[in-house]
């Protein structure tokens, strides 16, 4: 939200102060697997969740650069007023990375502001070996990143990384309170930041930042993330020696999805029958884990996919042992059925 209300303000700064009226239709674009805080956003701001255009994934949920091209072209033809493009690094469900070179391009070629959702992939940058995954994140206007994620920081962490060097943070959301923002103080005054944020009082994410930085060490955070995405790797190793269970595709970061099918459908034609049963797989398992004591383990339909189980390795206490676990109690607790 703070990213598209800034992109607003830039692409239309009246907007501050006179409001709404008279602006054209604006239209942002974002991944058809993008977090649902974009539809909130658009809704909150006034913008509409009509004018947010989804544009198609390929087959691992990545933004496709031609089909944003093609929307944003057909938006003007229109005659809406694209301002924004939201790309994702590390999706929700199936932890995917949209191309970020390449919308880049596209949002350059068109004068768009990108914003890069990296609340959860973000950190896979303070991995030598994994930051790849985000090639031309440095081309964005702004990020989005929780260190709560990957990082495992004290609820809540967020940052809002902006490039601009205008102030234009300020510039979008300062009040000018006269009573809390003095100029004439007796200390620099370019450390009272809070005028550029939407809260007053809040606690200070960045503090606690600092503070499990300063604990575990950059080469500790490294290891964080190379440690669950290697437990990731076992554990998507493990599903493929295993009967009855399987990959919904090969991850690209630490979102496993898999389904548990049951000896009872594995000789059944994978015809509406067998993905009706297997539909119901998942949710009925996921009952037992949770009347047992033993599991908690998320499971979801996702875009003609029927319900599977999706685990995210985050938490460095967690061993191959528990990947071990929780593949042989998802097979005790669903063999019956």
């Amino acid at each position: 939200m703070y990213a598209m209300n800034l992109a607003r303000y830039k692409y239309c700064p009246d907007i501050k102060e006179k409001g709404l009226s008279g602006l054209p239709r604006l239209i942002l674009f974002t991944s058809a697997e993008c977090h649902y805080s974009m539809k909130k956003a658009a809704s909150f701001l006034g913008i509409g969740t009509e004018n947010v255009c989804f544009v198609e994934t390929d087959g691992r949920g990545k933004m496709m650069p031609e089909e944003l091209e093609r929307q944003i072209w057909q938006a003007r033809k229109e005659g809406a007023a694209p301002f924004l493009v939201c790309a994702t690094s590390g999706t929700t469900v199936l932890g995917a990375f949209d191309p970020l070179d390449e919308i880049a391009e596209v949002c350059e070629r068109h004068g768009l502001w990108l914003h890069v959702d990296a609340s959860w992939g973000g950190s896979a940058l303070m991995s030598r070996k994994h930051r790849r995954l985000l090639h031309g994140i440095h081309r964005a206007d702004s990020v989005a990143w929780n260190p709560h994620k990957m990082l495992m920081a004290g609820i809540q962490c967020c940052a809002l990384l902006v490039k601009d060097k205008s102030d234009l943070l300020k510039k979008c959301y300062s009040a000018k309170a006269s009573y809390l923002f003095q100029q004439d103080k007796f200390y620099d005054v370019s450390y009272d930041t809070g005028d550029k944020s939407i809260q007053c009082s809040r606690r200070p994410d960045a503090f606690k930042f600092w503070m499990t930085w300063k604990a575990l060490g950059t080469v500790g955070l490294e290891e964080r993330v190379n440690r669950a995405l290697a437990l990731s790797r076992y554990l998507v190793e493990e599903i493929k020696k295993r009967e009855g269970f399987r990959l919904l595709m090969e991850p690209e970061y630490a979102n496993i999805c898999f389904w548990y099918i049951p000896p009872s459908l594995r000789e059944m034609e994978e015809g509406p029958e067998f993905w009706e049963k297997l539909n119901l797989v998942a949710p009925a398992i996921k009952e037992r884990m949770m009347k047992k004591g033993s599991l908690m383990l998320g499971y979801q339909p996702h875009r003609g996919k029927v319900n599977f189980f999706r685990q995210v390795v985050i938490s460095p206490q967690v061993s191959r042992e528990d990947m071990d676990f929780l593949l042989d109690e998802i097979d005790l607790l669903g063999r019956d059925m």
